[in-house]
């Protein structure tokens, strides 16, 4: 039984690593067995802060699509579709932002940051559709009258704005949207293979779509204890992100691995040879499905063009409701 309707969304901006996959698409796979989920392709949104070249927008977007198919989400089970491509979201936004107060949307936290983080690389984002990003957001979700959404800590922010926005409304017009509640993701963070936050930016990413040789590559480059100099010398996991993967992604034989590490019985370069194979044979049935889909252009834009459909339909029945509302009839 379902246990009610899901909205989330990623942005299309670049390439998609296992951070990003631990961190939502993961939750996303189980989630689509007990609740409606309408999962969106969020490309207005990747316009707030990449207006200047969209030139890689498409490309973008045809990869964010088959990292989805490739975790597991069912197109015969969710709603998957480009934001794009359901007007209704632009047209609630620019409603919606009729009624809402500035101050609103200033004080939301990740505002300045970001703000300061990407102007200093030397993105220009002061502009209108920077700052109304949570307005945008809360039209993604109350167009479908989503009463859940999977989130992170660092979204509440956005999710509390988006309550207080349904309020005002629902209390100066008539009660059309419901109040979306977070669904806390229990994910696990992942580090980059530097040990700081996994960020393209830094360019410390493991890529999701990354074959068995790149994963090894990859996993060769994660930092260890620094002051483990010989392989006989005794290991810290503690200060190890080798290991950290290790408690993510061998469990079994994490335990050994500590033992042996803090011992000086295993070697770095065996111990993340190990860390590797495990990572190849877990990751093996996402590459299948990959493969699966890879090239299969028409294929995809058919569920995307599916999913919009369903989509356009609810939204097209909520728009009614809102513009009734508003007078706007």
């Amino acid at each position: 039984m379902s246990k009610g309707r899901i909205f989330s969304a990623m942005q299309p901006s670049g390439r998609f690593h296992l951070g990003n996959y631990m961190g939502a698409l993961e939750n996303w796979v189980k989630l689509q067995n007990e609740y409606e989920c309408f999962f969106s392709i969020a490309d207005l949104h990747a316009l707030t802060s990449a207006y200047a070249d969209t030139s890689q927008l498409p490309d973008n977007v045809y990869n964010l699509m088959l990292d989805w198919l490739s975790a597991g989400l069912d197109p015969d089970k969710n709603v998957i579709f480009i934001q794009s491509h359901v007007k209704e979201h632009a047209e609630l936004h620019l409603l919606l932002s009729m009624m809402t107060p500035l101050s609103w949307l200033e004080r939301v936290p990740t505002y300045k940051d970001k703000l300061q983080n990407l102007g200093s690389q030397g993105k220009d984002i002061n502009t209108y559709g920077f700052l109304g990003y949570p307005e945008l957001m809360t039209a993604d979700i109350v167009l479908y009258k989503a009463g859940w959404v999977p989130v992170g800590e660092d979204q509440q922010p956005h999710l509390e704005l988006a309550r207080e926005i349904v309020r005002r409304f629902n209390l100066m017009y008539k009660p059309v949207f419901v109040e979306p509640q977070g669904l806390m993701s229990q994910a696990a963070v992942l580090p980059g293979i530097d040990g700081r936050k996994m960020s393209k930016s830094y360019g410390n990413t493991i890529p999701f779509a990354a074959g068995p040789d790149e994963l090894r590559e990859r996993v060769r480059m994660i930092v260890t204890d620094p002051k483990r100099i010989k392989k006989t010398d005794k290991g810290n996991p503690d200060v190890c992100v080798a290991f950290k993967f290790h408690q993510l992604f061998n469990k079994e034989e994490v335990g050994q691995i500590e033992q042996d590490c803090r011992g000086g019985c295993i070697g770095c370069v065996a111990c993340k040879k190990k860390l590797a194979e495990k990572m190849v044979t877990i990751m093996a049935d996402m590459h299948v499905r990959r493969q699966e889909y890879v090239g299969k252009t028409d294929l995809m834009r058919d569920i995307l063009e599916a999913g919009a459909k369903k989509a356009r339909v609810v939204a097209a029945e909520t728009m009614a409701e809102v513009k009734e509302a508003m007078h706007l009839v």
